[in-house]
């Protein structure tokens, strides 16, 4: 839970979007009080999950092309514009909803070519 809405907290924050990894990231560090290893752990990890180290890894693991990245922003953009066109037609009341789904399949062009394998055998 705490990931998704760090994740997500993160998408929304352009910050770290415009940062590099080696300019001005803040250093993470622990200091371990009376031999309490576990503890000082715990402290670590968030605070290298708030620093934005590990979103920034993740990103940067694998190249990916300006233009993905771009058609990638674009993509999520228009998704969010249709999540709140519909939100809106459901306070306003709207019944009839559309929903682009995939298109249903034809029966007929199977049918068809069953249809002429038994004509070939008669």
């Amino acid at each position: 839970m705490l990931k998704k809405n760090f994740i997500k907290q993160y998408q929304n924050n352009n910050t770290f979007k415009k940062r590099r990894m080696s300019k001005r990231l803040p250093v993470v560090s622990v200091q371990v009080r009376k031999g309490d290893i576990n503890r000082a752990l715990k402290i670590f990890k968030r605070r290298t999950i708030d620093s934005g180290h590990l979103m920034e890894l993740r990103e940067r693991r694998y190249y990916k092309k300006p233009t993905t990245v771009r058609r990638r922003e674009k993509q999520l953009a228009v998704r969010e514009q249709e999540k709140k066109t519909i939100l809106g037609k459901i306070e306003d009341g709207d019944t009839k909803l559309r929903f682009y789904t995939k298109k249903p399949k034809v029966k007929g062009k199977k049918n068809d070519k069953n249809k002429n394998n038994q004509k070939k055998d008669k």
